[in-house]
């Protein structure tokens, strides 16, 4: 499979779909558990404790298959290329905070926004190291209740959608179309492009986003197979971007 990358305008809507990350991003090798091992035990934990202390308990057994150690390579890319909308920035489900960290900027202030405390901590040491720290921030809070004074210009989602139960999704579009600003842009990483059973991670698919974004005003803009991939998911991301007007 080729890896894809899709934008919706008006509120617009990016989705890479990924592989399965056989490792950390820098390419070392890790100590802790296979991915496949650590994917039991998220399902293991999902299934017996509710989501918000679920992904803390994760973060702080150390059991984190999504978690890169690094920024997303598209987000690399794009900041590379000077593609990612200056303004307010959101990274719901930011994790370890890379994204968040590498994206701040004088004139883009970003919030990464995870509801676990662990994760956040990694984040804001992360940070403090940082020369971009003062134009970002982190929030511990359950991105279906977040409501933040004002509307976002950018949003970036990866891992995110995939890690929410299927029944969820609906919910989802309606948040981004509540926090996005009606010309702002949502990029979603789309991942993993696959039909396997259960979760997390879910499968997903590009009519799986259009199905819940396009009724709330969300339109397709791209969908680009040719973008930079983590090793071991290339071939099963695809980014897409979609406009909410």
């Amino acid at each position: 499979m080729s890896t894809h990358y899709v934008d919706f305008m008006g509120k617009h809507f990016t989705a890479n779909m990924s592989s399965t990350n056989s490792g950390p991003i820098n390419g070392t090798e890790s100590s802790v558990p296979s991915r496949a091992v650590q994917v039991g035990r998220v399902r293991e934990v999902m299934k017996v404790q509710p989501m918000d202390t679920a992904w803390d308990q994760l973060w702080k057994e150390k059991v984190t298959p999504w978690d890169l150690q690094g920024v997303t390579p598209v987000i690399s890319q794009l900041l590379k290329d000077n593609k990612i909308r200056e303004g307010k920035v959101l990274v719901p489900g930011c994790g370890g905070g890379h994204d968040v960290v590498a994206m701040g900027s004088a004139a883009r202030r970003v919030i990464g926004l995870d509801i676990s405390k662990t994760a956040l901590e990694h984040a804001e040491a992360l940070a403090q190291k940082s020369l971009n720290a003062e134009f970002v921030e982190f929030e511990n809070a359950d991105f279906f209740s977040y409501t933040p004074p004002f509307k976002f210009d950018f949003i970036f989602d990866y891992t995110f959608f995939c890690a929410l139960d299927p029944s969820l999704r609906r919910k989802w579009a309606e948040k981004m179309a509540e926090l996005l600003a009606l010309d702002g842009e949502l990029i979603t990483l789309m991942f993993p492009l696959d039909d396997h059973p259960g979760g997390p991670p879910f499968s997903v698919s590009l009519e799986a986003y259009q199905q819940v974004l396009s009724p709330w005003g969300f339109q397709l803009v791209y969908c680009n197979a040719n973008i930079p991939s983590v090793e071991g998911r290339a071939g099963r991301t695809r980014a897409v971007g979609e406009s909410h007007f």
